[in-house]
């Protein structure tokens, strides 16, 4: 039995080993080269950095993500029960896959309308 786990120790003390001399040859070669300040300013094209780093998104950006990525999961798990729901059918009852299904796509849809009736897709607000 402890054979079995034999090849993950190996490849655990491996990567470990890697990891550690990476890291060790990037401090060695590191101190090689000389740090001034304008090495370690932004590069863009020639031009002196003003500003922030990071512009500011509208909230609108993350919440039609967070929308986005609610409603492509629904897809994700929509695929595994379309590839299995003939085989199921031809051994058991359609009902109880369908209905489990149209239960999940009216919950998100329910979802759908309250982010429609909040104005989250109305990009002019």
């Amino acid at each position: 039995m402890a054979q079995d786990y034999l090849p993950i120790l190996v490849q655990v003390i491996f990567a470990a080993g890697f990891a550690a001399i990476a890291l060790l040859l990037s401090v060695i070669v590191g101190r090689v080269g000389k740090r001034t300040p304008i090495k370690d300013t932004a590069y863009e094209c020639g031009m002196i950095p003003q500003g922030e780093a990071q512009p500011r998104f509208s909230i609108k950006f993350y919440l039609v993500a967070m929308l986005f990525i609610l409603f492509d999961i629904e897809i994700v798990f929509m695929y595994p029960w379309a590839v299995v729901y003939r085989d199921y059918i031809a051994k058991y009852s359609a009902l109880p896959i369908f209905g489990s299904m149209l239960s999940f796509i009216v919950i998100l849809l329910v979802g759908f309308v309250y982010a429609l009736k909040k104005g989250a897709l109305d990009w002019r607000r």
